[in-house]
């Protein structure tokens, strides 16, 4: 394995042996984002450069959500598998990228204080490093939440910091922020 695969390999490895994962579902109907994303996607590209996408709404959505339910951006750290939690005040997102040797998840750093084409602007950058082989383990480290395109919205977290109940309530306004797209813009 190359140096990133075995850094990967690790870090999935110690969340393994440490978290309490558990995985909540929700089914969202994104026609109304599809409908944002169509009428305003040639206007962005024009004015921005930027393609709008799906990933972008997501992580804004949980960004949005997070402030809701800030254990979702939580970790547990301290020696022992840990015995303080640390809530943090920025959103480094981790997004899925596929490329020719295998999905990357490069990180948006501070997504918190982006709006949707600056998010997206910064998931095309990280792409265009991943699909050009110029990716660094600081590219790929440190993210506080990951995202990767599934057929539902689900969300997988550690039970020692989140019970069920607060995992729904962070579904349930992703999922609403996500229905309409508009209320991302009142956040």
């Amino acid at each position: 394995m190359n140096r990133m695969r075995l850094r990967i390999a690790e870090r999935l490895k110690q969340s393994q042996n440490t978290a309490a994962s558990l995985t909540t579902f929700n089914e969202v109907d994104m026609s109304s984002l599809m409908q944002l994303r169509k009428l305003y996607k040639e206007d962005v590209l024009k004015k921005t450069g930027v393609k709008l996408g799906f990933m972008s709404a997501f992580s804004r959505a949980c960004v949005l959500a997070m402030r809701e339910v800030p254990a979702v951006n939580a970790s547990i750290e301290g020696p022992n598998g840990g015995d303080t939690i640390v809530y943090r005040d920025y959103v480094d997102v981790s997004v899925a990228v596929a490329t020719e040797r295998g999905l990357v998840t490069p990180v948006v750093r501070n997504a918190e204080t982006m709006d949707l084409v600056g998010i997206e602007k910064a998931i095309a950058e990280l792409g265009k490093k991943a699909r050009d082989n110029k990716l660094t383990i600081e590219d790929m480290a440190g993210g506080s939440f990951t995202i990767s395109n599934m057929m539902y919205l689900a969300l997988t977290y550690d039970h020692r910091l989140l019970d069920g109940r607060e995992a729904v309530v962070f579904l349930v306004k992703v999922k609403e922020f996500i229905e309409d797209p508009r209320r991302m813009l009142l956040g």
